[in-house]
């Protein structure tokens, strides 16, 4: 299936911005399960980009506005082949090793709850995978997906006593349980394109991935409790929201700032010979 994304962010300040810098997650790579036959990032003001690589191997630009600006929009497009590997995630251009996402963030912390969990999970048995399985099943029937409620900084453990969340609590909930079990976990955002025929979307898509011995990274979607398949764009990952966050930045001046996010992620239309 060939997607194509078109993913708009537009800042707008109460007074000019006078210096702004972004670091900008938004790009993909290719990999055995994905390919990206095009993909761009257009900036509506005079600013400078440049390209580079974080330490969990995702690729970053650098935003430098220099000048005043009343907004900014940064624009990205492009065209994405993702294939359906029944969530397997093969062939990453670069990556660390399984051991560092054990580690605990302040926004996957489990507390009682998720650790009662995990300790359940535990004692139903069955291989890694299988737990894992049940874990994403478990999470997409007990939380309610609800927009507004929480926000980029609710840490798991409060979106999970909450009963409610976005994707990216659902997620933060799969990696605090699974790291509980000792499983190596991390955070993946990315686009996904919806089947019901929704094109337009409030903001991006997060999920997660799980390390299995003898089959490597797995994806898990918790929010529709499925692993991924070839409607999921994988762009960046990291230990939790924070590494993989598409845009994070610091600016002078600009007053109040308000932001407005729209994705479009549709089916490239196949061309025909006649």
């Amino acid at each position: 299936m060939r997607l194509n994304v078109r993913y708009s962010t537009q800042y707008l300040y109460s007074t000019p911005a006078r210096r702004i810098i972004q670091l900008l997650r938004v790009t993909p790579q290719s990999f055995a399960g994905q390919t990206v036959l095009d993909w761009r990032i257009d900036v509506d003001c005079d600013a400078r980009l440049r390209e580079g690589c974080d330490g969990y191997g995702n690729v970053t630009h650098m935003l430098y506005v220099d000048a005043p600006v009343p907004s900014l929009r940064v624009t990205v497009t492009g065209c994405v082949m993702p294939e359906d590997a029944a969530g397997l995630v093969q062939g990453l251009p670069s990556d660390l090793p399984p051991g560092v996402f054990v580690r605990v963030t302040s926004l996957t912390r489990a507390g009682l709850p998720l650790r009662e969990l995990a300790q359940a999970l535990e004692q139903q048995g069955g291989t890694r995978l299988e737990k894992l399985h049940r874990l994403t099943g478990l999470i997409h029937m007990r939380m309610n997906f609800d927009t507004g409620t929480t926000d980029v900084d609710t840490p798991a453990e409060e979106a999970f006593a909450a009963g409610h969340g976005v994707c990216q609590d659902f997620a933060h909930i799969f990696i605090a349980v699974a790291r509980c079990l000792g499983i190596p976990a991390r955070y993946v955002s990315g686009h996904l394109y919806r089947r019901d025929g929704a094109v337009v979307q409030e903001a991006a898509h997060a999920w997660a991935e799980a390390w299995v011995e003898d089959l490597g990274w797995v994806a898990f979607d918790p929010t529709n409790g499925i692993c991924a398949d070839d409607t999921y764009i994988r762009v960046a990952c990291g230990l939790d929201y924070r590494d993989a966050a598409p845009f994070a930045g610091a600016r002078s001046g600009g007053g109040s700032e308000t932001l407005a996010v729209e994705v479009q992620v549709r089916q490239a239309q196949s061309q025909t010979q006649s």
